[in-house]
């Protein structure tokens, strides 16, 4: 289906919808992904996630038992509050005007209403994270910088993320800023929490067990994996890690490849293969992915077999 991205530009984006199940799965990063938008027109104070609401709630029209949205790869920093809107909640200012909410204009909203007639089905939240909304771990500190935050930038997010928690927990009396994963994908953890009553539960766990991936893990000779950076984010709960750590109980050896490795994740692996040139930049890196990864795959099969 066609929704708005991050920055209200129409996208395609699909999920999965498996009847027999009556499961839909959805990934938020197939509307509000930082790939969906070029790189010189990313916006992280205007970028909402209004186009994940809509994917939701055209999932909702098939009348699942089950939704499973995973998180992560966000281009936005909205706490969830565009994809609230986009399911019917109403936002209103102090003077009763109705908001349309943005990053950069969370602080303004002083009242929430929810949608009418709306019925939510369970919904779970799939989060390798477990960073909470705000503080030194919240998503504005953490990710926001990815999404081209500068520092002022992050104050900023922060201030306005901290008065619409303070909203919302005057209106229903609950706070989940606290929550492990509440920051994942730009506060959109918070958001399902607060305005769908989701549960958030591990992404990989719960992928891995639907894939009997510890069982094809016990049966193999060797793991490869890989993600954008190998870091301490990878330690934190990330697919690679986790599966790194699934290789380790088994006794099976681990590869990653990542455009940039970090000597504090490399002791998680059996061997760690950077696949970026340091005396290039960064466009021009991404552009020599396909080939520079060849030649560390090159390299890690020569290594692994000497």
């Amino acid at each position: 289906m066609n929704v708005p991205n991050a920055l209200g530009q129409g996208v395609r984006a699909e999920f999965v919808w498996i009847p027999e199940e009556r499961l839909a799965v959805l990934e938020m990063s197939a509307a509000s992904g930082l790939e969906r938008i070029p790189a010189t027109g990313r916006n992280i104070l205007e970028a909402t996630t209004f186009g994940t609401g809509e994917l939701i709630r055209e999932a909702m029209r098939l009348g699942p038992s089950l939704v499973a949205i995973g998180l992560g790869g966000s281009a936005t920093n909205d706490a969830g509050a565009g994809m609230a809107a986009a399911l019917g909640w109403k936002f209103f200012d102090c003077e009763g005007r109705s908001l349309i909410p943005r990053p950069c204009g969370l602080a303004s909203i002083t009242k929430i209403l929810p949608p009418e007639g709306t019925v939510f089905p369970k919904i779970l939240a799939l989060s390798d994270v477990k960073n909470p909304l705000l503080g030194t771990r919240g998503c504005s500190r953490i990710y926001g910088p990815q999404k081209g935050a500068t520092e002022a930038d992050v104050i900023l997010l922060e201030s306005q993320l901290e008065a619409f928690a303070d909203t919302c927990e005057r209106t229903f009396g609950t706070s989940h800023r606290h929550t492990p994963g509440a920051g994942a994908a730009g506060g959109t953890g918070f958001g399902l929490l607060t305005f769908c009553n989701a549960e958030i539960v591990s992404g990989f766990d719960w992928i891995a067990e639907r894939l009997g991936l510890e069982a094809r893990v016990a049966d193999c000779d060797l793991v490869i994996t890989g993600e954008g950076a190998i870091d301490a984010q990878t330690l934190e709960g990330k697919g690679p890690g986790a599966l790194a750590r699934l290789a380790k109980k088994h006794g099976k050896p681990s590869l990653a490849f990542g455009g940039r490795v970090e000597k504090s994740a490399e002791a998680l692996f059996t061997r760690c293969f950077s696949i970026s040139d340091p005396a290039i930049g960064l466009a021009e890196n991404l552009a020599r992915g396909a080939q520079s990864l060849r030649a560390a795959a090159s390299k890690a099969a020569h290594s692994f077999v000497s």
